[in-house]
Formats: structure tokens, sequence, C-alpha cells
């Protein structure tokens, strides 16, 4: 959808009128700015967003940094009308002879308090114009709060690494490896990473680096009969009541303690509670941390879910056996200093094809960038290096300088 919202508006740049001048900008740019970005979901504000984005695409490419910067705070389908005048400007500038405004979207790519698909885009405009850019900004985004960005300079590390490995220096190789593990965010650099520090005779410690919460205690079978159970409220809703027992579907119902072992923290409730038809279960953990901070918890599912943190109900999704995947869905919260639980509750429907078997969920806490936050020492879970042999202290944050 955003893709062909993209495409249909970069043919309009094709056939719009003419731009006012090499380095002119539309008139009212912050009106016809501010028009785009009040374009809301299911089509409101679009006439009005056509509008102003034909004024907006007609401004030279000195308008480039403001438009650019129009994408902090906008919603997607707004940042789609703002991304698509940066591409029509850049382009129409590009191919009539004329120049962008280098110094100031190199400015704009290293302000990291933008929007970070904005960077990103500054960046690629920067790059096709002055070929030297990468070298300069590259080896400095390291520890980028933009994972695209961030993505790029893991590039750079990891053919340092193949470099050295290539050449037999095995060592210094195994170095740059783990200085690459340090920067990536990203699963599939993370499992390459990871592969290549096994052939060197490393583990990693994938479940720490992502952040993944893998010791939890279980509760359920509860009924799910007919799919009713989602906004059914069972008594783990309720209270946590670790020693208490609950009637559940055709078994007493207690809570039990499980740790996953899966390399990217996989509970298999099949496993853990029984395999049966129309049921839901509890997965309680228990998080400390020694500040107040906000977070990402970042789930896959396969199944209807619901998460509260500290008692507070903060989102759910009901749907069934359409796929999981790592990040699948990404919800903010806020821990406060000392304990702190998450609770998530699961759902199982009673479908029976083979592919409608699978009930289990993956649960990890991380910042924006998908850098891991780590439970303090305090907590049920114990946080180990992330590399075997490697010994980075202790702390909250897996990041820059070790994982920790």
């Amino acid at each position: 959808m955003a893709h062909a919202l993209v495409l249909c508006i970069l043919t309009l740049a094709r056939t719009g009128a003419a731009p006012i001048g090499a380095d002119g900008e539309a008139p009212d740019l912050a009106q016809h700015l501010a028009a785009l970005r009040a374009v809301g979901a299911e089509g409101r504000g679009n006439a009005d967003a056509s509008r102003a984005w034909r004024q907006v695409s007609r401004a030279g490419a000195t308008a480039l940094p403001s438009i650019l910067a129009a994408m902090d705070g906008a919603g997607p389908v707004s940042a789609n009308w703002l991304r698509a005048a940066v591409e029509a400007i850049a382009e129409r500038t590009i191919l009539a002879g004329g120049t962008l405004p280098a110094e100031e979207l190199e400015r704009f790519v290293l302000d990291t308090r933008h929007n970070p698909r904005a960077r990103r885009l500054a960046y690629e405009w920067l790059a096709r114009v002055d070929a030297k850019a990468p070298d300069r900004i590259i080896p400095v985004l390291g520890d980028d709060p933009s994972v695209e960005l961030r993505r790029d300079a893991v590039e750079r590390a990891l053919v340092e690494a193949v470099t050295l490995f290539d050449a037999g220096r095995k060592p210094e190789a195994g170095a740059s490896y783990r200085r690459a593990l340090t920067l990536a965010r990203d699963a599939d650099q993370i499992g390459s990473i990871a592969a290549k520090l096994k052939e060197l005779g490393e583990q990693v410690d994938l479940p720490r680096h992502f952040g993944f919460v893998t010791s939890w205690r279980l509760i359920g079978p509860f009924d799910n009969t007919g799919a009713k159970a989602f906004g059914v409220a069972y008594p783990p809703e309720k209270e946590l009541e670790l020693q208490a027992e609950y009637e559940g579907k055709g078994c007493k119902a207690r809570w039990k303690d499980f740790v996953s072992k899966d390399d990217y923290g996989v509970v298999d409730l099949n496993l853990a509670l029984g395999k049966q038809p129309g049921v839901v279960a509890y997965a309680l953990a228990e998080f400390s941390s020694d500040r107040a901070r906000k977070i990402e918890i970042r789930l896959g599912c396969v199944t209807a879910w619901k998460l509260w943190v500290n008692g507070e109900y903060l989102f759910g999704h009901e749907e069934y056996h359409h796929g999981m995947e790592l990040d699948q869905f990404r919800v903010e919260a806020e821990l406060r200093q000392g304990r702190n639980t998450i609770l998530l509750k699961v759902c199982q429907n009673e479908q029976t094809e083979d592919w409608a078997q699978e009930w289990r969920f993956q649960l990890r806490v991380c910042d924006g960038a998908g850098t891991a936050v780590l439970p303090s020492a305090t907590s049920t879970t114990p946080a180990a290096p992330a590399v075997s042999g490697e010994d980075h202290g202790s702390g909250e944050t897996a990041g820059e300088g070790g994982e920790r």
C-alpha cells in the first residue's frame, strides 16, 4: 500500500508543473508541509495533501533539509508523501545538472535528533552526489540510533573481518567479528557474524545479544473453546498469586517454571503445557531495572495475544496462525526502578490443519534501535557474556564497547 502510494506520487512528480527555480522554494512551504504532515489514515486529508505535495515538489534543492525535517514525528502516510517530494526534487535537480546542498545534507545525516528514515534518505542522496561521503560518515555511525545507517557501519566492519579471515589472520578476524557483533542489530547480520565466530571456535549468546526473555513462569491451560477467551479475564489477569491453583481446562492450573533453550528465545507452549486445541496460557517474567526507563517490547507470536507490564494492559492482537517472525510486534513500555512484571496471554484456537498446531511466542526487551536492554543483577534471569571467553562486565544495555 505504502509502496503503491510512493509510485503514484512519483508519477505525479514527472507530470506536474515545472519547478519554481533551481534554488527557489515553493511559496508558503511551511504551510504545505503542515498539510502533508496532517494527512491521516483511511485517506483523511489526502486531497489537501495532493495539492500541497504538488507545491512542495516544485521547490528547489535548498528546500530539501526542511522537507526532510518535516518527517520528524510524521505518521507513516505523511512520511511517504514527504519522502516522495524529496525524491522528486533531488531526481529533477540532478537530471537538470543542478547541485544538491551537500553540506546541509551531511549535517542532517549526522544529527541523530532527526527521523532515522529521513537521515537514511538524506545519506543516500548525499552519497549519490559525493562519492567520498560514505568514507567520512559510515565510520562514525557504529553506535547510531538509526538501524538503517548502523547497518552500513556493520557491513564495513564485516568487510574488514572477512579480509582478515581470508588472509588467515584468524585472531584479528575474530576481534573484528566481535566488534561487528557489538554494532549489529539486524537479525541477518547477527546470524552471519555468529556463524563466523562459531567457525572460529567462539560461541555467541544470541538470546542475550537480542535481549530475549528466556526464563518464564507459565500457567494453563484455560478454556478457549470457540476462540471466545481473548476477552475473558482469567485469574492471572486479576492477580499474580504464584502459589495459587485454579480450575483450568480439564486440569488444575498451577504456575510452573520454564526456561527456553532456543537461540531466539522461542517458548513452545505445546512442549511446556501439553498440546490441545482451544486453550489459553499465561506467561509471566520478572524483570529488574536499576532505573526507570522507556523500552520497547518486541514479540513474535503465531496466535492471539495480550500484553501487560506492571499490571497495565498495553496491547493485544487477535489473529491466529498467520505466521510468526522476529520483532513481528513492537510495543512501547516503561520500566520502573526495581522489580517489573511482564505478563503475556497466549491463545490457541481449534483449527485442525497441521500448520495450525503451533502455539508459541518469543519476546525481547530492547530500546528503539533494537539494542538489548538487559535485566539488572537482581533479576531472576541471569546476564552472561554474549561471546564466550569475553568478560564485558555487567550493566543493562548491550551496545558499543561490548555486550554487557
